[in-house]
């Protein structure tokens, strides 16, 4: 990963932290975008608001070996209690931030001699899982953007991939692991014993930013500790 450059949206904590950290101990140069920074030591940051209309994304280097997505809601109620204006909050920043950002990187990332994508849905999009819906639905909408593209633009180098993720301690998850009570029982609902970290999200990702990964793409890849295939 050494001076391959690397923008992630939203490194400022969770996921998209802990592989920045990763990224740099690599000594891949690490572009930071959200509205928080992150505070890392040699990473670059510029404020994003990606729900705004038109972002300023001028920030985009000339030539991007590398793009992940992180941002994500988690809005858990029932059907009829969700609003059409939470359905497009989720969208917004979900889907249509992702578009925006992809559009906005195009050209730098088909510059790369071979470029990566990665972008986050969810567990949910795969499973029928109660008070979801919103969030199902705006992630299943990557999912499909994700293996659009990398049909796309495969002809440019460019590889795709979207990681589902189950249940992962990050601040987004606060609520739902707020006690030891809660903890355990997410623990339980998961096949290998545990519910997800960070670090086991950015180790994957890692990974597929590496040339090591280079003939991967248009993957939807469950790192959800088995709940999305088994059930023992």
């Amino acid at each position: 990963m050494i001076g391959k450059k690397i923008l992630i949206v939203g490194a400022s904590s969770g996921i998209g932290r802990s592989l920045a950290e990763l990224l740099l101990k690599q000594g891949a140069e690490v572009i930071s975008a959200s509205r928080n920074n992150p505070n890392l030591s040699d990473v670059i940051h510029h404020n994003l608001d990606i729900t705004e209309p038109s972002p300023d994304l001028s920030f985009i280097p000339e030539v991007l070996d590398g793009l992940v997505y992180c941002p994500g809601t988690i809005n858990l109620r029932p059907f009829h209690r969700l609003s059409i204006e939470d359905f497009q909050a989720d969208f917004d920043i979900n889907l249509m931030g992702a578009i925006k950002v992809l559009q906005g990187a195009f050209k730098s990332l088909k510059k790369a001699d071979s470029s990566s994508i990665i972008l986050f849905s969810t567990v949910a999009a795969k499973l029928g899982m109660n008070f979801h819906s919103s969030i199902a639905t705006s992630k299943g909408a990557i999912e499909g953007l994700g293996k659009s593209l990398a049909a796309e633009w495969s002809m440019h180098q460019i590889r795709v991939n979207v990681l589902s993720p189950s249940l992962t301690e990050t601040p987004l998850a606060e609520r739902l692991l707020a006690n030891d009570d809660k903890k355990e029982a997410s623990n339980k609902r998961h096949p290998i014993g545990r519910f997800g970290q960070p670090e086991d999200l950015a180790h994957t990702a890692l990974l597929l930013l590496s040339d090591q990964s280079s003939w991967i793409t248009g993957q939807i890849i469950g790192i959800d500790g088995g709940v999305g295939a088994l059930k023992p």
